[in-house]
């Protein structure tokens, strides 16, 4: 069954340049039931351009726990930092792009879209008439 409440989140991250250098950005986090196995990453630039990436819930769950993900998309702890920071990086074709993000910040985010759509039931969630209705108009 679709809910109509959203979760959503802003975060302050730190887009790492070098070792010494970095610069703060806002990262806007959303998550919907009726799409339950993905959270949007909106990115908030010096520019009007906005960039989305889309994650896994789980993902980023996992990363709060240890290194996740490979390819364009990889989460893990920031060792040394204890608890405080986690890194995502993102890659496409146009570079790669490393953030040091809150570990609280996300665990807040989580917890509220597992109040919503607990672990192992994301498929319940899903309109899988409507899917196939998409899936068969595009074929």
């Amino acid at each position: 069954m679709e809910s109509l409440k959203i979760v959503m989140q802003g975060v302050a991250v730190e887009l790492v340049i070098s070792r010494t250098y970095s610069l703060s950005m806002r990262m806007s986090l959303r998550y919907e039931p009726a799409d339950p196995y993905v959270v949007r990453a909106t990115f908030f630039t010096h520019t009007d351009e906005l960039a989305e990436w889309v994650l896994g819930r789980d993902l980023l769950a996992d990363g709060l726990r240890g290194s996740a993900g490979c390819g364009d998309i990889r989460v893990w702890p920031a060792v040394g930092r204890g608890d405080q920071a986690m890194y995502i990086v993102l890659g496409s074709p146009a570079g790669t792009a490393l953030l040091e993000v809150p570990v609280q910040d996300v665990r807040t985010f989580l917890e509220d879209t597992e109040a919503l759509v607990p672990p192992g039931t994301e498929s319940g969630h899903i309109d899988w008439e409507l899917e196939l209705a998409n899936l068969f108009a595009k074929g």
